[in-house]
């Protein structure tokens, strides 16, 4: 079983002004194991297909993963953000299921050092 730590997107809506909202995402770092590794390419009536992985990644949650696994949004593994189709809840770890390529709202970069 490989290990696994990386970066983990959480997103919550919040209102920026009346009756406009927007996605926040908030990145915090996990440990954890990679307990699945597959992938399949999806044929459709596109040129190119899309690639998805069907990897499960067992994370440790620490309380703030607990009380939001419902927001998770993306993991970022192997140089790539990757959507998070499915989180199985299994104290004291949570199971994530990744699909396809994340091409969503993602944290913004820090300009510090």
């Amino acid at each position: 079983m490989a290990k696994f730590y990386g970066v983990i997107g959480y997103g919550e809506t919040v209102e920026i002004r009346p009756g406009v909202m927007s996605e926040v995402i908030t990145e915090r770092n996990a440990y954890g194991d990679l307990t699945k590794t597959s992938r399949r390419f999806e044929d459709g009536p596109k040129v190119n297909n899309d690639l998805t992985v069907g990897n499960s990644i067992s994370i440790v949650a620490d309380a703030y993963a607990n009380e939001h696994f419902f927001a998770i949004r993306y993991v970022k593994w192997s140089g790539a953000y990757w959507h998070v189709t499915e989180v199985t809840v299994e104290r004291p770890r949570l199971i994530l299921r990744l699909g396809g390529v994340y091409n969503g709202p993602k944290a913004p970069v820090s300009s510090t050092p």
